[in-house]
């Protein structure tokens, strides 16, 4: 099986025409038109891309949990996660970056929670996906 990847340009379907290197054959050409005129840009797409792979990772998933619960400091949520505070640190950060988490300062003490509802909403609609049978 042949795949082929074409960069979504100006002449976008002359060049999907052209290509029959592949032995493809396009059956819907209103629906591939129609789609490629919804579809984001590669920006976007790269930038969603980049979100999921923040959810890659089982340690932020479970620091993820725990905000669900209740805003927390470092120190708790290594002694939650049994991990070291700089580990658990480095992960913040990740999902700050993400802006998946925010902070707040109190004295010496800082609390991280959720950035907004959409995080609960991301998080809840792969838990269903995944216990769909």
């Amino acid at each position: 099986m042949l795949i082929c990847t074409i960069e979504k340009g100006d002449n976008y379907m002359e060049d999907l025409e052209r290509v029959d290197s592949c032995n493809t054959v396009m059956i819907h050409e209103d629906v591939v038109r129609q789609v490629i005129k919804s579809l984001p840009t590669d920006e976007k797409l790269y930038e969603l891309a980049e979100l999921f792979k923040v959810f890659g990772d089982g340690t932020r998933i479970k620091i993820i949990c725990a905000l669900f619960k209740s805003e927390m400091c470092v120190c708790d949520l290594a002694a939650l996660l049994a991990m070291s505070q700089s580990a658990i640190s480095h992960q913040l950060r990740v999902l700050k970056n993400a802006r998946l988490v925010k902070f707040r300062r109190e004295g010496k003490v800082i609390y991280y929670s959720l950035d907004d509802d959409h995080v609960k909403d991301i998080f809840d609609k792969g838990l269903v996906h995944i216990t769909e049978k």
